[in-house]
């Protein structure tokens, strides 16, 4: 496939404590707003396109620390935006939580405060215990989850596109003299995510979003998901782009990368946060398969099923590479400790993307 020549890269789920990594070590992420803050400001330092944030709204379970807290996805995002000037923010937000003329108003707010900097995460929702805690039932069928977002982001679209006022009556919303100011900051939307692996999801994605977020094995395997997302965009007279994850252990040589690996998801994994994550993930998700369910176990671990992306720089650069030339247009990492570990990462393996023509050198002053 066509390598992409503007791969981009984002920094995923710094919102919450612990970021990705399911484990006990005292050096994992505090998830903390100060600690947000100054990675923010890192990041935009050194290039990074955009911060994406898991929207988690109750924690694992008593006994793990595994985003027992979470900051709220829209004020995050908010906070960020006017605290930056060139960053890329997204905000998270689950459809079945959130009611579409609030969302619509939010995010065109948070957009004018990050003057048209500002993007939007769709996520259907699947985890069951959270439904719970709003009083809600998780729908059974996953086309059930995916209409209710389908109508809410019509509604939200066109709270952004109509001038004058209008009614909306449809299977989740009744809705009458709708009107929605200011619109977002340049008048044309948001750009769009949509985090889903499902085939529903994906379906979603190529009717709406500007890129599917979603899990792969690899590279390899991650070739066929990217021709078929794209072709069934094309279908929807669309061109969309696709992202994926993956969990960072990137050290001077590969023993040392393995052996930060080892340290953190190994002999000091929270296993029993790993195995509530995976059961719930099988059980109520679909954005992972059985199988790869059965043998990710390290990965979740890890990086919540992220593609592990270990070694020294020329082996994590020759990773990303891959993922560009198997038709990504970008991905998201994480780390055990994000600003402990970034500017390692800003200063080995991006002149490595650069010099490989994936990504563009930074600008002079950044």
């Amino acid at each position: 496939m066509a390598r992409h020549q503007d791969f981009q890269l984002g920094l995923f789920s710094a919102n919450t404590a612990s970021g990705l990594s399911i484990t006990t070590v005292p050096e994992r992420w505090s998830g903390e707003w100060e600690d947000n803050l100054r990675l923010a400001l890192m990041a935009e330092e050194a290039g990074i396109d955009f911060l994406l944030p898991v929207a988690r709204w109750t924690d694992w379970g008593p006994d793990t620390a595994f985003h027992e807290s979470a900051l709220e996805t829209v004020t995050w995002a908010t906070g960020l935006l006017a605290a930056t000037s060139r960053i890329r923010v997204f905000a998270t937000v689950h459809t079945a939580f959130h009611h579409p003329l609030v969302a619509a108003k939010q995010l065109a707010t948070m957009d004018h405060i990050g003057r048209g900097r500002a993007g939007l995460n769709i996520v259907a929702g699947w985890h069951a215990p959270e439904y719970a805690m709003f009083g809600l039932e998780l729908p059974s069928e996953h086309d059930d989850r995916y209409a209710l977002a389908q109508e809410w982001w019509d509604v939200v679209r066109r709270v952004w596109a109509e001038a004058e006022p209008f009614d909306h009556k449809g299977r989740f919303f009744e809705l009458e003299r709708v009107v929605g100011r200011p619109k977002p900051y340049n008048g044309s939307g948001l750009p769009i995510i949509n985090a889903g692996s499902s085939k529903q999801g994906r379906a979603f994605a190529a009717r709406n979003a500007d890129h599917a977020f979603t899990s792969v094995g690899g590279p390899e395997d991650g070739a066929g998901v990217v021709a078929a997302i794209e072709a069934d965009a094309r279908a929807n007279g669309r061109e969309v782009g696709v992202f994926t994850f993956g969990h960072v252990s990137c050290r001077p040589t590969e023993q040392e990368a393995k052996d930060h690996l080892r340290h953190y998801a190994q002999d000091n994994a929270d296993w029993p946060a790993v195995e509530e994550v995976m059961r719930l993930q099988g059980l109520h998700a679909q954005s992972f398969s059985p199988e790869m369910l059965a043998t990710f176990r390290d990965r979740f671990a890890a990086g919540h099923g992220g593609y592990p992306l270990v070694g020294d720089p020329d082996q994590v650069a020759e990773r990303i590479i891959a993922f560009a030339e198997a038709g990504f247009a970008g991905m998201t990492l994480s780390f055990l400790d994000y600003t402990g570990e970034l500017p390692y990462f800003v200063q080995e393996v991006l002149p490595r993307l650069e010099r490989a023509g994936i990504r563009a050198p930074r600008p002079a002053d950044g």
